[in-house]
């Protein structure tokens, strides 16, 4: 079923998949996680997702992921959709941190696709339904294949649209056609997963993005949609086409999170780029690529040597 009248999508339009600061020590740094979510909002995101595979969600734990949540929520929740990854192979465990997340603030769940098991299509229904009903919260489905081994199926989709808390999709899949084929089948709202695929999947109806490299480029990527939005396709196309040695440089070698902590260290908006294994941080010559990139894109004036 298509939407019958015109709604405002269900998690904003530009979210970014936020980054965990970590401290030297390798504690989380809660203030320059909300120094940073008060960055991003004040630069065109209407949303946040924490505790997600950037947030490095498989390296930090409960209580890290609840204070996290807790605190970005109390500094920035009145002015953006917080949303908080659910997501694990075990579905009590996902279960558990739905609640979690829920009791901690949270205005949104993002439930990925049981990963590494490699379930049924009947088995990721029953996982993704029985987090969906464990809090009231909205849920946006997460479908990344290249990480979970598995892709959720077009009737997937159709079965999980019938749950009135799952409403939304971030859409990992690189399938642009098959997107579109569902958002002509559902009412989900579909965000592109994909910074690289932002204007395609506008150009085919989706409600917006779901960005690494939007911790750099927040306004224009903002820009960019409303561009797009409002008819003016060239003027978007153009802001897209500046942006490509970021996307390229953050993304094309599949370390996002590795990528993009060395640009916002480059930008100095966290102060440390340090990671948990089995990440590590970025090399010499990666850090070299991404300032690159980063004065190319004008996002960074003088390409100074590091230490």
């Amino acid at each position: 079923m298509t939407h019958s009248t015109p709604r405002s999508p269900s998690f904003g339009t530009l979210l970014t998949a936020m980054v965990t600061p970590f401290a030297p020590d390798g504690s989380v740094d809660l203030q320059a996680a909300v120094a940073l979510a008060e960055h991003l909002v004040a630069n065109g995101h209407d949303g946040l997702v924490l505790n997600g595979t950037t947030g490095e969600s498989p390296t930090t734990h409960a209580p890290e992921k609840a204070e996290l949540v807790r605190a970005v929520v109390d500094a920035v929740g009145d002015r953006a959709m917080i949303v908080a990854g659910a997501g694990s192979n075990d579905t009590d465990h996902a279960v558990r941190m739905a609640r979690q997340a829920a009791e901690a603030g949270a205005h949104g769940l993002l439930v990925v696709t049981p990963y590494y098991s490699r379930p049924s299509q009947d088995g990721i229904v029953r996982h993704t339904v029985a987090v969906a009903d464990a809090t009231d919260l909205p849920v946006m489905l997460y479908d990344v294949p290249g990480r979970t081994g598995v892709r959720l199926a077009s009737a997937t989709y159709e079965r999980l649209a019938e749950h009135e808390n799952i409403v939304a999709v971030k859409d990992a899949t690189g399938d642009v056609f098959s997107a579109a084929r569902t958002m002509a089948r559902t009412d989900l709202d579909w965000y592109s997963g994909d910074d690289a695929l932002f204007l395609a999947f506008l150009a085919h109806g989706a409600a917006g993005l779901v960005s690494v490299i939007g911790h750099v480029a927040g306004q224009q990527l903002r820009d960019i949609g409303d561009a797009f939005r409002s008819g003016q396709v060239g003027v978007a196309a153009e802001g897209f086409s500046r942006l490509v040695p970021v996307i390229d440089a953050i993304m094309s070698a599949g370390l996002g999170v590795v990528m993009v902590k060395a640009a916002l260290r480059e930008l100095d908006l966290i102060p440390s780029g340090g990671l948990r294994l089995p990440q590590v941080e970025a090399t010499g010559s990666e850090v070299a690529s991404v300032r690159g990139a980063l004065v190319e894109a004008g996002l960074l004036s003088v390409a100074s040597p590091t230490d």
